[in-house]
């Protein structure tokens, strides 16, 4: 397998740290724990924080309508759509990229210039007057857009942008401090460039994503800061108690095994939670990162490819490098 990118290992007192290929193949720059990744739908756990925040904050609860705290108009909308049908993709509203039927994420920007979009409010042309696809509640289906309007539900009741709360509540109080939401045409030093693999080669992916991420992915962050963030969340440094359960509750099941809570995913065994994770794809750009409540350990496995993670982590829960994850 050509995987690019790094694996980072952490249990207790110990740790492992594996890299492989380059940030950046034309100068061949090797990775580090500090080099940062694009990590795709990995963000969305960030922006279901950002509304647990809110949540604490008494700005709104998770059953709140979304006619209810968001002022932008939806025409087509069920009215009684919730905060917690967004964050469990239930809500049935209409997807702008529905990775069921559509694999080209490229084809987004044929119409619309994927120079353009650098915040939430640039995406609603995809999606804001088309008609639902299902009742709120009805069934999971996985749903970007769902997490596009979180974000503008936390800009329009915290008042400053989406991107800034989540530096604020979440990568300052967690010491991440490689992590942001920088746009292509700004990275700052240290970040891995996305590769697509091609017949001749690979070519950046500049040209493949919106020059900005925004709440329903493409954050970037370093193997070292998704550590530290996996830290503050389950010691309570985020959120209080109860709304970190909450978050981490699952909330609906996906398949037999596998359960999502608000942002998060989950595997079950026996009816115990075996794992906790956040996964993200993009064009040239994978990320799996886990969080073994059992035993403690967490993986961290980014990718500047647009596959290779899974295997990675694969290999390690069944002992291979980095050790077993029996637990």
């Amino acid at each position: 397998m050509d995987f690019s990118g790094v694996a980072y290992i952490k249990q207790d007192q110990e740790s492992c740290f594996f890299q492989n290929g380059y940030a950046n193949k034309q100068e061949k720059l090797a990775f580090d724990k500090q080099t940062r990744f694009g990590i795709a739908s990995g963000a969305k756990v960030f922006t279901a924080v950002a509304i647990a925040k809110l949540v604490e904050q008494k700005k709104l609860d998770f059953h709140t309508k979304l006619a209810d705290c968001l002022s932008i108009p939806f025409p087509h909308f069920h009215q009684d759509v919730t905060i917690h049908h967004l964050l469990t993709h239930t809500s049935g509203i209409p997807d702008y990229f529905d990775e069921e039927v559509m694999d080209d994420f490229e084809e987004l920007w044929r119409t619309l210039p994927m120079y353009r979009m650098r915040s939430g409010v640039d995406f609603l042309p995809l999606f804001q007057d088309r008609k639902m696809s299902f009742s709120p509640g009805e069934r999971f289906h996985y749903n970007n857009a769902a997490f596009i309007v979180l974000g503008l539900v936390v800009e329009e009741l915290a008042g400053q942008p989406f991107t800034a709360f989540v530096q604020d509540y979440i990568f300052d109080p967690a010491g991440m401090t490689e992590a942001g939401y920088f746009p292509f045409d700004k990275l700052p030093g240290n970040t891995a460039v996305g590769y697509i693999k091609e017949d001749e080669g690979y070519r950046s992916n500049i040209y493949a994503l919106p020059v900005r991420g925004g709440a329903d992915g493409g954050v970037y962050v370093s193997a070292s800061d998704m550590m530290r963030f996996w830290d503050a969340l389950f010691q309570h440094e985020l959120l209080n108690a109860g709304l970190t359960d909450k978050l981490l509750t699952s909330h609906v099941q996906v398949d037999e095994e596998t359960y999502y809570g608000y942002g998060i995913w989950m595997k079950k065994e026996a009816g115990e939670i075996k794992k906790f994770y956040v996964i993200g794809f993009d064009p040239g750009v994978s990320f799996h990162a886990a969080y073994y409540p059992k035993s403690g350990r967490k993986i961290v496995v980014p990718s500047n490819h647009g596959a290779g993670p899974f295997y990675i982590v694969r290999e390690i829960e069944g002992g291979g490098r980095g050790g077993g994850f029996n637990d």
